[in-house]
């Protein structure tokens, strides 16, 4: 499903289409570029010793923009590690990402306030979550009709080879979740290519289930919020769960641990670089005058603002006491865990501080 072509051209569908102003148009494109940026300055603050690891997200703009611009405050969304726009989408602050690939925090952000939980490491685990507070959900009434709930949980291709995300599609189908799985492709899953994970296209999955299924460009901002909108109106209104597969392209490493010349080649990247998700949709402003260089350029310099902002407050972050990783993981203190801290702490003032000669328990 595709309304906006690689070179600009608005398309119609007869099933799936969206009616869009200039200004929304522009919001999108500003919310890609913006995202796209901090994105861009994470990685190379990775590179320079300020992160342990970064999850890059180059290229899969369109489609997390256009589904995190689909949900609306009663939603609630399931990231996994690498949904930096959909985060931008629920109001969670670029600087709140950083904690978690600093190692000084699990996420510093709300989920109840945002409506977007935290990011899980483990693949596929979120589509679990996801689907449990979807079946909530559905047993305390909060669906069937537009004012209702859903819930939207993201993962990639390699995760549809987890269990996690097998048994999750098993469970809200049998309770007619409202959850939408937002599967993106991204063609590969680290060194593994999508034709190694499936015989089918991965949105044809959902048949075996008993729910729909849809592929939808995901580097079309403007697809991906009509499909994504759709699917939520089905889940919030009692129609169950939705699979939607973005079909896009992971324009960079898997992560900053991975070197991904090795296993794929420069001629498949070079052609997906002509369906950039940001380039068509300026490509499109322009012949509808509908944004003029002015407006290009007020884009480009906020977006340098943020990332200059993004990277002085990562520079900057403290380092936290060692107890801090005991002290925030539940409510209220756990014998267990209380034990496990004391025996920490005490094995770090076991070392005796080399400038001082006193014991140094916090360093």
């Amino acid at each position: 499903m595709q309304l906006l072509t690689p070179e600009g051209e608005r398309v119609h569908h007869p099933d799936f289409d969206i009616d869009i102003t200039a200004e929304q148009l522009r919001g999108l494109y500003r919310d890609m570029v913006l995202v796209r940026r901090f994105d861009r300055e994470g990685n190379a603050l990775q590179r320079q010793g300020q992160l342990g690891i970064w999850v890059p997200l180059l290229g899969q703009e369109a489609a997390q923009i256009g589904a995190g611009r689909a949900l609306t405050d009663r939603d609630m969304a399931f990231p996994s590690y690498r949904e930096h726009g959909v985060a931008w989408c629920r109001g969670v602050k670029p600087t709140d990402l950083l904690g978690i690939f600093r190692g000084t925090d699990h996420g510093t952000w709300d989920p109840y306030e945002h409506r977007f939980q935290l990011y899980v490491i483990v693949i596929g685990n979120q589509v679990l979550n996801a689907t449990g507070y979807a079946m909530g959900q559905r047993f305390e009434g909060k669906v069937g009709d537009q004012d209702g709930e859903a819930t939207m949980v993201f993962f990639g291709d390699g995760a549809t080879s987890q269990g996690d995300v097998h048994e999750g599609c098993v469970w809200a189908a049998v309770y007619d979740a409202p959850v939408v799985f937002f599967c993106q492709n991204n063609q590969w899953a680290i060194s593994e290519p999508t034709e190694r994970q499936s015989r089918l296209p991965l949105y044809q999955r959902a048949r075996g289930y008993g729910f729909p299924g849809i592929r939808v460009d995901g580097n079309d901002v403007l697809a991906t919020l009509a499909v994504s909108r759709w699917a939520l109106d089905q889940c919030r209104t009692g129609n169950g769960p939705v699979l939607i597969e973005a079909f896009t392209y992971r324009m960079d490493a898997h992560t900053t641990s991975d070197d991904p010349t090795r296993y794929r080649l420069a001629d498949e990247l070079e052609a997906w670089k002509l369906k950039d998700p940001i380039e068509r949709v300026r490509v499109h402003l322009v012949k509808q005058q509908w944004a003029d260089q002015a407006f290009f350029d007020e884009v480009q310099a906020e977006s340098d603002e943020l990332a200059a902002g993004f990277r002085e407050f990562c520079v900057n972050m403290p380092d936290p006491p060692p107890g801090r990783i005991f002290s925030e993981v539940y409510a209220d203190e756990h014998p267990v865990l209380a034990a496990q801290r004391d025996e920490f702490l005490d094995y770090l003032h076991g070392f005796a501080d080399a400038s001082t000669g006193a014991q140094g328990g916090e360093h």
